[in-house]
C-alpha cells in the first residue's frame, strides 16, 4: 500500500493516507523501518565499519541511530526503498562527524592507561622527606645541622646560607657535602635512606 505524506501546515505534524484519500495504516512506518533494516542493515555496517576505522561497536551504534532516523522519518522516505542507500550513508557520516565533533570538543574523561601508570604530582613527599631529616638532624654535628636547616629545610642556595651563618661560600659548599652523607648514613639507619 503506497501512503503520501504531507506536513500539517497548522498542527505541525504529519497527515498520511493512500491514494484513494483514506487514512494510512499507522503501522506503515514500522513496517517501512523493518525492510529498511533487512535490506540495508548489512551494507550500512560495512560503510560504518569503514567510517569509524574499524571499531566496530561504534559502528554498531551508528547504524542503530541511523535506523532509527529512519523509522522517525519514514512520513518523508519513499515508499520505495530500492535506493535509500545514498540517505543512510549521508545520515551515517553525519553521524560519524558529529561523534567526533562531541569528543574532540569535551575533555578526556579518563587516560588510555592504566591508572597505576599515570604519574601524579605527590604533594605529600616533600613534606615526608622534610620531616624524615628533622627527625635525624639531631643526630649531625652542631655545624652539620645549621648548614642542612639552612639548605634543605629553608631552600636556600650555598650563598644564600654562607652568608646567613657568616662563613665562606667554599666552607658552606664542603660543610653540606659532609652534611649530607651524614645525614644520609642517619637516615639509612632509621630506615628511610
Amino acid at each position: 500500500m503506497t501512503s503520501f505524506c504531507t506536513r500539517g501546515r497548522d498542527t505541525g505534524g504529519q497527515a498520511c493516507s493512500t491514494p484513494d484519500g483514506e487514512p494510512a495504516d499507522l503501522a506503515e512506518p514500522a513496517d517501512l523501518a523493518e525492510r529498511v533494516y533487512r535490506q540495508y542493515s548489512t551494507p550500512l555496517l560495512s560503510f560504518c565499519l569503514k567510517l569509524t576505522g574499524g571499531d566496530r561497536p561504534w559502528a554498531e551504534d551508528v547504524v542503530q541511530e541511523t535506523m532509527l532516523r529512519a523509522w522517525r522519518h519514514a512520513g518523508t522516505i519513499a515508499d520505495d526503498t530500492s535506493n535509500l542507500m545514498p540517505w543512510l550513508a549521508t545520515v551515517a557520516r553525519r553521524i560519524v562527524m558529529d561523534d567526533r565533533r562531541a569528543r574532540r570538543s569535551r575533555p578526556q574523561e579518563c587516560s588510555p592507561e592504566p591508572l597505576e601508570y599515570v604519574l601524579a604530582d605527590d604533594q605529600w613527599e616533600p613534606l615526608l622527606w622534610k620531616m624524615a631529616v628533622a627527625d635525624a638532624l639531631p643526630s649531625l654535628t652542631a655545624a652539620h645541622r645549621e648548614i642542612i636547616a639552612e639548605t634543605v629545610l629553608s631552600d636556600r642556595d650555598l650563598k644564600q646560607a654562607a652568608e646567613l651563618l657568616g662563613i665562606p661560600v667554599g666552607t658552606a659548599k664542603s660543610r653540606t657535602y659532609y652534611a649530607i652523607r651524614a645525614l644520609r648514613q642517619a637516615l639509612e639507619e632509621r630506615g628511610g635512606g
